[in-house]
């Protein structure tokens, strides 16, 4: 959950503030148990904001905290110029909170308190509410929730390895652009660095335990001799170490691997590798997520980052495949990396890898290698990503339900696109052809839950335009 700090604004009149002390702080410990209930961490200010000085030594102490989100609230009348002055002192997100007790105005301390900062051009939220009214609770949770995970991008290092996939201008972005508007800095790594410590053979013996692992839990992997043998399992598996290695030793905090042409026509398919990047499990147990894109494609990490960390759990990336008019449903599949978590997103590794087959790689991969294949579990999703139009970011969002069948619908869907790779059939919330016709990539990422409330908040902290899809 969010770090909230909250201060009360009070009057500046001393005999004013004196009277309204013990109402303010009846408002105020409401207010604090409310969000605590929530699961939020509260940080709180000395003293109600009653004079000049309070007003920027409080919030000075409260921004020092490193909180998320500041609530100033407003259970009476205030001095404007406080939160004024407070606000310069509190440079993150902000939300104005009045109390609706009618017998104190404080619905006219935060209004007045609003004006002042619109006219300086202050940034800010505007609630009113009782101080345990959920509503309000869960609206500032959501405000706080989105502004960790965006304060959380700045300062990350994303690892490309490799450049541009098959000249896919959709997976490349300006690293000026990203550290401009995102504080995220770019790694450069070749994909040699990669290859090279695969074939290290200290990691020999963790590449056969894992196989073995997997041989063990998975419902099926099916060597077939040439494109996928226990060797060429391993080889992936080995992959996965090196890159694990690099990662600890660069400090990056999400990456995104090309693999076509040369890894997948040379040396083997990264599937393996970025499925358990992105699974919250390996062999050794429990792990943080590494969210990882397939082909490199920066802004599909990007958005898969910002999904993960207002989620917390696994982010889906994927081709949008098919379109099956007849049924009104996505195939969304892709040989890359859906992670093996979505097979049943169950916390227990055993119970995903028992949906899980291994298989050989198709004939556009001649370096062979498994493929991950499963169908992603059934539940309400939220789906999107960060696209470009004309240099400047937008957030494509839409929800909607990923749909299990009976065996031989399953069966039949799978076939009329690769049915060797993983498959998310998913019944979107915006007709087809508002899709098709303005969705600007061709991969799309999900993650579940209705994730749009943070979403929307997200993208309206980073300056970034909301591109909203319903069927309404």
């Amino acid at each position: 959950m969010a770090r909230i700090g909250v201060l009360s604004v009070s009057d500046g009149r001393g005999h004013v503030h004196e009277r309204n002390a013990a109402f303010i702080q009846s408002k105020l410990d409401a207010l604090v148990s409310a969000l605590t209930r929530a699961g939020h961490q509260v940080v709180t200010g000395a003293a109600p904001l009653s004079d000049n000085a309070l007003a920027v030594s409080v919030p000075r102490e409260i921004a020092a905290a490193g909180v998320d989100v500041t609530v100033f609230h407003y259970p009476v009348w205030s001095f404007p110029h406080f939160s004024v002055l407070a606000a310069d002192a509190t440079p993150g997100p902000l939300v104005l909170l009045a109390s609706t007790d009618p017998t104190e105005p404080g619905l006219v301390g935060m209004l007045a308190a609003g004006g002042a900062l619109d006219q300086i051009g202050r940034a800010h939220v505007r609630l009113w509410g009782a101080p345990d009214d959920g509503e309000v609770i869960a609206r500032i949770g959501v405000l706080a929730t989105a502004a960790g995970a965006v304060a959380g991008l700045r300062g990350a290092t994303f690892g490309r390895f490799g450049g541009r996939p098959m000249g896919m201008n959709t997976a490349v972005a300006n690293t000026d652009q990203w550290m401009r508007q995102f504080g995220i800095d770019v790694e450069e790594i070749d994909q040699y660095e990669l290859v090279s410590r695969a074939a290290d053979s200290a990691h020999a013996a963790e590449a056969r335990q894992a196989r073995e692992w997997i041989e063990a839990h998975a419902a099926g992997v099916h060597y077939d001799g040439r494109k996928l043998t226990p060797e060429l399992l391993e080889r992936q598996l080995r992959s996965y170490l090196a890159i694990r290695d690099i990662i600890a030793e660069r400090n990056l905090d999400f990456s995104g691997i090309k693999g076509q042409p040369e890894l997948t026509e040379r040396f083997a398919t990264m599937d393996v590798t970025e499925a358990f990047l992105n699974d919250p499990y390996d062999w050794n147990g429990p792990k943080p997520v590494h969210v990882t894109a397939t082909e490199a494609d920066m802004d599909g990490a990007l958005t898969m980052q910002l999904m993960h960390r207002l989620s917390g759990d696994p982010v889906l990336f994927a081709d949008v495949r098919h379109y099956h008019a007849d049924r009104d449903i996505w195939d969304l599949c892709n040989s890359g990396q859906h992670a093996t978590w979505y097979a049943a997103r169950s916390a227990d590794p055993k119970e995903n890898l028992r949906h899980v087959n291994f298989y050989p790689e198709v004939f556009f991969f001649p370096a062979g290698g498994a493929s991950v294949q499963h169908v992603a579990a059934p539940g309400e999703m939220t789906l999107g990503r960060l696209t470009r139009h004309n240099g400047e970011y937008r957030l494509q969002l839409m929800l909607g339900t990923f749909e299990n069948y009976d065996e031989q619908t399953t069966a039949e869907l799978v076939r009329q696109s690769t049915p060797e790779w993983p498959h998310a059939f998913a019944r979107l919330d915006v007709p087809a052809e508002t899709f098709l016709s303005r969705f600007g990539a061709n991969h799309i990422h999900a993650v579940p839950g209705d994730l749009r409330p943070e979403l929307r908040a997200a993208a309206e902290l980073l300056g970034i335009r909301l591109e909203e899809w319903t069927r309404g």
